[in-house]
């Protein structure tokens, strides 16, 4: 190879497949760090969901028992109302530390 065009015409071909290498590799880390933080995302937003399920339903429950065993007084329903400021007070809490976490 002593012509020089063609030895420039060679080391330019090699390398832009370097280069085309390097920026495939770049994009397909990128693209998956996206796939992964948007799975990671769905899943915490599923796992908020859950939580917010089980703590109605445990509200739910702590309810019809307390109707069940007659606490219906002025005094328990106060207790109540106070339970349930506590629980939206937990529950604004949550939220935020999930926004704050996005």
């Amino acid at each position: 190879m002593s012509n020089p065009t063609l030895q420039a015409f060679f080391l330019g071909r090699a390398l832009a497949t370097a280069i085309g290498e390097q920026i495939e590799a770049a994009i397909t880390t990128g693209m998956s760090g996206v796939g992964r933080f948007d799975a990671e995302q769905r899943e915490r937003l599923h796992q908020f969901i859950e939580d917010v399920f089980e703590q109605a339903q445990s509200s739910q429950t702590v309810s019809h028992q307390d109707e069940a065993n007659g606490a219906s007084s002025g005094e328990d329903l106060q207790a109540t109302i106070d339970n349930l400021r506590a629980e939206i007070a937990q529950v604004r809490v949550a939220l935020q530390q999930y926004r704050s976490s996005s």
